[in-house]
């Protein structure tokens, strides 16, 4: 080689030495700038809570509920929603379940009712895009089966083209092959007042009387029912088409006397659920599905069941003024409790302090009286756990429980701290419970134990692919995460809760040493959560499922240092990671599961964290439109606005700590 090369290099070397001394100098102020900006959203009760936002559909179901109601509208929040949902249309003519995704054919529909609904004319330009992109990918007949319903009960569509699901099954025993205890939380709390609607069929009130008839290729009245989803099973399936087909014969034929039981049933369900001002489920469509359900049935608006049902969908309303919209849920457990992760991290007295305040306020939204659905599979197992939002004590979650305890663990480990076990109670009961969660395998779903009967999403019902809460990589990681760092050397007792999981855990890893995401995008996401687990379980960086993974997540590093991944990457047809430009909060769960792995000092991680401070907004925060979570993979997706806020803190914090610290060890389950 000649010396001329030999120089270049060295130069190129000393270029990048430079570079790496200069953002290093950048990294404490980068810190403070992020440190002062998530201090300044915390609220004065000492949580956090961000928006969270999904796609069109929940703003667009929104003004599409006011109108079945037949309530009279708030024209300025209709202008509102207008503007965000023409903004949110995409190049190609329709909408997207993500950000940059593309086109959905229920989003489209969705969304081009609710402006049509809202006044914008049929001719403007918008307008006549979103028609021309629907039409052209196979018109208003390509909706799921939720948006079949609603098109439906606004007589857009025959009830014949919607997947029958008899009110009586809400009488069926627990052991028949279909029981609401058997499909997942979400699932049962959104489908169990369609039930109600789907049996007596009202007629949306739709005062101004639009339609959307444009948007089929033919006449809706001869529309049949939807093909089979590219998910399901041909022969489950078409076992399951043929049964539905002798249960619209049957149903007529049942006696008055039974569907008025189950009516009662399924109702009672409901109303023993509606959760005052935070709805049924806490989630959005279940709760409009709940305030419909009570309407049909006759309860006046005014009634104290309908009207704090109704109160509880406005307060998922975000406006900003020119632009309005709805979310599906509110996030302030799962915020507050992630920010605290990133609080204790960074250390700083101030930082300590508002962590010990966000603490407070969780200690006693902890469910400790109340058995929720999932005691139906564990019935002598305490309750103990968290919720994701203010208030939802029938449907507490295991990820969310996990991540309260352990920020709980380790501040009650600090020093100095106050009153260091004043959360070892709840620390104690919330492990109870979660070890009470375990599934048969090893593994834990989100809501529910071994909530793993797969032939259901093969129903016509189940386009989605989402009726169940299996156990899957991510949460099982996080509970594994918690039990090893409240005992450590756990995963070395044999047949303990912690090494079955970490068993199960490294079954699922992917031949390519990542881990499947569930509810973040996404192997990336899962990655990030079972490289955490296993560090905290005691596996070395040189064990052969941690450096694996450790050099798949340097390999798909962008080009530009950070990461980022689409929602593509769940797609049926597609196998692994899928390539997108670097988001703030996806290359933060990258940096944290490389330094888990003790991957500290490498090419990856510094390049990872420069470019999380070059990226930094001189407010401290970080711009990141892109969904990187989701609620249904394929067919759900969220952007929660606090991952650009706290998980870059606390990957820069943890970077910082690591290398002053010297041991390249990660203390903690996260």
């Amino acid at each position: 080689m000649r010396y001329s090369s030999f120089r270049s290099m060295a130069q190129a070397g000393a270029v990048e030495a430079e570079r790496t001394l200069a953002r290093h100098a950048r990294l404490e102020p980068a810190i403070d700038a992020a440190l002062a900006a998530v201090l300044a959203d915390q609220r004065d009760d000492g949580h956090w809570v961000y928006e969270l936002e999904a796609d069109v559909t929940i703003p667009a179901e929104y003004v599409l509920m006011v109108h079945f109601l037949g309530e009279t509208p708030d024209t300025a929040l209709e202008r509102k929603i207008g503007t965000y949902l023409r903004r949110r249309q995409g190049d190609h003519g329709g909408w997207p379940l993500f950000h940059g995704g593309a086109f959905d054919p229920s989003a489209s529909v969705k969304a081009y009712f609710a402006l049509k609904m809202i006044g914008d004319l049929p001719d403007a330009p918008h307008m006549a895009r979103a028609r021309a992109a629907i039409r052209e990918h196979g018109g208003a007949e390509r909706s799921n089966v939720f948006t079949r319903m609603l098109l439906a009960l606004f007589g857009e569509m025959p009830w014949s083209a919607v997947p029958v699901m008899p009110v009586e099954i809400a009488l069926l025993p627990r052991w028949a092959p279909f029981h609401l205890s058997k499909v997942s939380y979400w699932t049962r709390t959104v489908l169990t007042p369609l039930l109600v609607l789907g049996a007596l069929r009202p007629r949306a009130r739709n005062p101004r009387a639009v339609g959307v008839p444009e948007l089929f290729l033919a006449p809706p009245d001869g529309l049949g029912l939807a093909p089979r989803a590219p998910h399901q099973d041909r022969m489950w399936f078409a076992l399951f088409r043929a049964l539905e087909s002798q249960m619209r014969l049957l149903a007529p034929r049942l006696p008055a006397r039974l569907r008025r039981r189950a009516l009662e049933r399924a109702a009672a369900f409901v109303r023993a659920r509606l959760n005052g001002e935070h709805g049924l489920g806490a989630i959005f469509p279940a709760m409009v599905n709940a305030v419909q359900m009570l309407d049909v049935l006759g309860l006046p608006p005014d009634a104290p069941e309908s009207s704090a049902a109704r109160r509880a969908i406005d307060r998922l309303l975000v406006d900003h003024g020119e632009e309005a919209y709805c979310q599906p849920c509110l996030s302030p457990v799962w915020d507050t409790a992630l920010m605290c992760h990133a609080l204790l991290e960074t250390g700083t007295p101030r930082a300590l302090d508002a962590a010990r305040r966000g603490l407070d306020w969780l200690l006693p939204l902890q469910i400790l009286d109340q058995s929720g659905d999932w005691a139906a599979r564990r019935p002598d197992v305490r309750p103990g756990g968290w919720a994701f939002q203010y208030e939802n004590a029938c449907y507490p979650d295991v990820d969310d429980t996990a991540v309260v305890a352990m920020a709980m663990h380790r501040a009650a480990h600090l020093e100095p701290w106050p009153l260091p076990d004043r959360y070892a109670d709840a620390v104690a009961r919330a492990r109870e419970w979660i070890v009470g969660m375990q599934g048969r395998g090893g593994g834990w779903g989100a809501f529910e134990a071994d909530n793993t009967h797969d032939y259901l999403n093969h129903i016509p019902f189940a386009d989605h692919g989402a009726l169940l809460d299996p156990p899957t990589a991510d949460v099982s990681a996080r509970c594994l995460s918690m039990l090893a760092q409240l005992e450590p050397g756990a995963c070395a007792r044999r047949r303990s809760p912690a090494a079955w999981a970490l068993g199960w855990l490294l079954r699922r890893q992917e031949a390519n040493g990542s881990w499947y995401g569930r509810w973040g995008v996404n192997y990336v996401y899962g990655t990030w959560c079972a490289l955490c687990a296993l560090a905290a379980a005691g596996l070395p960086p040189e064990a052969p499922p941690v450096a694996r993974a450790a050099r798949w997540l340097a390999y798909v590093q962008n080009p530009d240092g950070g990461w980022g991944e689409g929602g593509d990457s769940y797609r049926l047809d597609h196998a692994g990671h899928a390539w997108a430009p670097s988001t703030a909060s996806q290359t933060a769960w990258a940096l944290l599961g490389l330094m888990a792995a003790g991957a500290v000092e490498t090419r990856a991680v510094t390049r990872g964290i420069a470019w999380l401070v070059d990226h930094q907004r001189a407010d401290g925060l970080w711009d990141e439109p892109q969904h990187t979570a989701t609620g249904f993979p394929r067919v759900f997706y969220l952007r929660y606005h606090g991952y650009a806020r706290y998980f870059p803190l606390w990957a820069l914090a943890r970077y910082r700590n690591l290398r002053a610290g010297g041991s390249g060890r990660v203390a903690f389950g996260m």
